[in-house]
């Protein structure tokens, strides 16, 4: 990352404790699943964009 942003996120405890167990799961950091997933999702995206 060129870049970093810093941002406060609230999420329902529920979302946070499935994404907390995620991250154990995959021995990531929640930091580094949070970013796997948007950026996952972005690239899902980026071609759902380009599709006719």
């Amino acid at each position: 990352m060129d870049h970093e942003v810093r941002i406060t996120l609230r999420l329902p405890a529920d979302l946070h404790e499935w994404l907390a167990t995620q991250a154990r799961s995959a021995r990531r950091s929640l930091n580094s699943e949070i970013l796997h997933r948007l950026e996952d999702r972005r690239g899902n995206d980026s071609a759902d964009d380009q599709s006719p």
